[in-house]
């Protein structure tokens, strides 16, 4: 096989010492490949070394052709315009200078062969879904979710050989997920993905894991390496059975021998006081007992470790994705009773209303989302609109809708409008914490009648034991931080029985997520999540689906 991409032993460190990479080998052959990884893993990292955005402390990247890479966070300045962004605005001036007839030789040079610049740039933009955006516009003029399109666009264009994408999905809604995913089905050369969305990921030839340092590859997507990896844990943990029952077994045949020693050296004093053999007969059997019963004592520990050796060897090929089993009985909310009487004001109020500082990222991005796959885009009314959102019992809503069309702004009114239960909100941004306070000083904060025990096994449950519950939450990790602010949310006192989540997902690895669905499938109260992530929603029971629109309103199908 020919590999487009060949990372040799290389190592990485940030300026202040803190390592990422150590002497990584890794090869990532012709077609789609998905790289994925727990968050800090070195996943973003790579991709940047490959992308020559950033220089290893030693070894080496090779690649095969030329290199488009889309970062997580696109550089954007306000006052670009789109053909900045598309990096085509050189030729285009150029091109307008040749057709005013000014026939300067730069400027032929600076077309070259690209008359149709303009014409193919405007054909990608359209495909992506951009239609309605011209060259000129400025890039503070876009929402999130179009410079993110945008930038793609710009990588499109440039046609290159090696294509590195970097989470591309995040914060697009769906509508703009799909035109995504139309592309990369259709991109012919060689693709690397970072990336925790499961239908991106279902899209790939073959899928790379970065764990512990190593990067594995597994044939096809993400459902085929799913079943390997299951495969793979199925035999693991036969494996540490079988270890388990040899250090059983070994350990009764050190009992066993350490007794017949014993018991040859009883018979052998007995021996020597009923005067049956002579003393220096009875010493020499004495010696000759001793050597070999230390003979037989030292094999049968020496095979007790071997066997503790390949248990432990075993329990290494366990993964050690943990978690979370907790139960939450004070969410409990009875079937029928009101949680939320909301008054809705008249459509487009929630699109145009202006967002706090503090209510996490702005919701930005292109195009419309249906609420279920299959229907109507943008601005097409669905249902029944609603004039007052009443929410009753255990409900679990999924607020859908595209971005821009007010779901942050929604979920904020009902914080302000209060419920009929305690009621918590987590936040795009994972902000609820204080950097400077531990853990478990951040949890006691919300649960202030919690006894520290209390709350060091609530934390148990979220994966937090011993010391790391004293660790500030500012040097967590982002998934540990994550976990941190669940356990802060659900421990809080009094229990919250309406929880609101506002795009829970997005930059969590697919361990967090399943993590945060076994937490969710533990609460019992009524549950309202914007998000644009349907594997997910399907995976917490959704029961209603509401639909937020600019200019529709909040509608229910």
């Amino acid at each position: 096989m020919s590999f487009s991409i060949v990372v040799d032993h290389v190592s990485f460190a940030w300026p202040d010492g803190t390592g990422v990479l150590d002497r990584l080998d890794a090869a990532f052959p012709a077609g789609r490949t998905g790289l994925i990884g727990v968050n800090g893993s070195g996943k973003s990292t790579l991709l940047k070394i490959i992308a020559r955005e950033l220089a290893p402390r030693s070894g080496s990247v090779s690649v095969s052709g030329e290199v488009g890479y889309l970062p997580q966070n696109v550089p954007l300045g306000a006052g670009r315009t789109v053909s900045d962004l598309l990096e085509i605005s050189g030729t285009r001036a150029a091109l307008h200078a040749i057709e005013s007839g000014d026939v300067a030789e730069e400027h032929f040079a600076a077309v070259g062969d690209d008359w149709d610049v303009e014409e193919r740039a405007r054909a990608e933009l359209d495909r992506l879904g951009l239609g309605h955006i011209g060259l000129d516009r400025t890039v503070g003029t876009l929402s999130g979710g179009e410079t993110i399109m945008v930038a793609l666009a710009a990588q499109l264009l440039k046609r290159p050989e090696v294509l590195l994408l970097d989470e591309p999905t995040n914060n697009l809604d769906l509508d703009a997920r799909e035109r995504l995913y139309a592309a990369v089905a259709a991109w012919s050369g060689v693709l690397l993905v970072v990336s925790h969305d499961r239908a991106l990921l279902e899209l790939m030839d073959q899928i790379a894991e970065l764990r512990e340092g190593v990067v594995r590859m597994y044939g096809g997507n993400l459902s085929a390496y799913e079943e390997q990896v299951a495969g793979e844990q199925e035999a693991a943990m036969r494996m540490v059975r079988t270890a388990e029952g040899e250090i059983r077994r070994q350990q009764r045949e050190l009992i066993e021998a350490r007794t017949r020693i014993d018991r040859n050296l009883r018979t052998g004093r007995k021996a020597f006081e009923n005067k049956k053999v002579p003393k220096i007969v009875a010493n020499g059997l004495k010696r000759k007992a001793q050597v070999t019963a230390g003979k037989q004592r030292n094999l049968a520990i020496e095979k007790l470790e071997e066997a503790r050796e390949r248990l432990t060897e075993a329990e290494l090929s366990v993964r050690d994705d943990a978690e979370i089993r907790i139960q939450l009985p004070g969410t409990e909310v009875p079937a029928g009773r009101t949680v939320l009487t909301l008054p809705l004001p008249p459509p487009p109020a929630l699109a145009t209303r202006p967002l706090s500082p503090d209510q996490g990222t702005s919701e930005s991005g292109v195009g419309g989302e249906p609420g279920v796959r299959g229907e109507g885009g943008e601005g097409e009314a669905r249902g029944v609109v609603l004039e007052t959102l009443v929410v009753r019992g255990p409900e679990r809503i999924a607020l859908l809708g595209p971005n821009g069309s007010g779901k942050t702004t929604l979920l904020k009114l009902i914080i302000e409008h209060g419920a009929h239960v305690p009621v918590r909100y987590l936040p795009q941004r994972l902000d609820l914490l204080d950097d400077t306070l531990s853990v478990v000083d951040n949890v006691r904060a919300v649960a202030p009648g919690a006894s520290v025990n209390d709350v060091r096994a609530r934390l148990a449950r979220f994966l937090f034991r011993g010391e790391r519950v004293n660790q500030a939450v500012g040097t967590l990790s982002g998934g540990e931080r994550f976990r941190a602010t669940l356990a802060a949310l659900l421990s809080a006192e009094p229990p919250p029985q309406l929880l609101l989540l506002d795009e829970p997902t997005n930059n969590l690895d697919m361990a967090s997520v399943r993590q945060l669905s076994q937490a969710l499938n533990a609460y019992r109260g009524a549950l309202i999540v914007a998000s644009h992530d349907v594997p997910f929603l399907e995976t917490i029971g959704i029961t209603r689906r509401l639909r937020q629109d600019r200019d529709a309103g909040l509608t229910e199908s």
